[in-house]
């Protein structure tokens, strides 16, 4: 005897379920779409520019060879000094001495400090190697004599050489109206007993000032 076997039919999805999943992918997609928009949207962006001017200070000093000159700048040509009497017919043991005022222009707008580099020279060798130099602060104009013992600010052993003891300081003016406060010094130049006859030198001394 046979017997048959009922299967029954699967029953199709409800169109009601259907529509439930495609409205899920739909809102899923407007939902993705919603977020990229408010991304682009909150993109806001502002700027705020500042400047500034900026300029350099000044410094620049000045000297004078005696009281009764004018302060002038002798940054392109030196000033010539005239040492005391028989400074050009020197024999060992003599001293010679002149004096010479530094200080900053009005202009300048910082302090400086002040060191002496070792003289360029031209003329016979004996003489540069038989005349030793110094320089030393003083008072006065009138006490740079050949005894002067003022603070060193450099001592040679000849006009070839040269070491550096000591700087000096110069203050700038209080304002544009007054002159800055100015240094005396006094350069001694001493003749040694190797010096020969008819020798001459010509030396110049550079006074460099660098901002403090």
């Amino acid at each position: 005897m046979s017997t048959t076997e009922f299967i029954p039919a699967q029953t199709p999805p409800s169109s009601d379920k259907s529509k439930r999943r495609k409205a899920k992918a739909i809102l899923a997609g407007g939902l993705v779409l919603g977020i990229g928009a408010a991304v682009t949207l909150a993109a806001w962006n502002d700027s705020e520019f500042v400047k500034g001017a900026f300029g350099s200070g000044h410094l620049n000093i000045e000297g004078r060879a005696d009281a009764g000159t004018a302060f002038a700048d002798h940054g392109t040509s030196a000033a010539a000094l005239s040492f005391t009497t028989d400074f050009g017919n020197m024999s060992p043991g003599d001293i010679v001495v002149m004096p010479y005022a530094v200080r900053l222009d009005r202009a300048s707008t910082y302090d400086a400090s002040v060191t002496v580099n070792k003289p360029n020279t031209a003329g016979g060798d004996n003489a540069k190697g038989n005349l030793s130099y110094r320089v030393v602060t003083v008072d006065s104009f009138a006490d740079c004599q050949p005894g002067a013992t003022g603070s060193v600010v450099v001592e040679g052993a000849s006009l070839n050489s040269a070491e550096t003891l000591a700087a000096f300081d110069l203050n700038k003016a209080a304002d544009a109206q007054t002159d800055a406060v100015e240094q005396h010094l006094c350069i001694q130049v001493t003749a040694g007993n190797g010096l020969q006859q008819d020798q001459s030198v010509t030396a110049t001394w550079e006074f460099v000032a660098t901002t403090s």
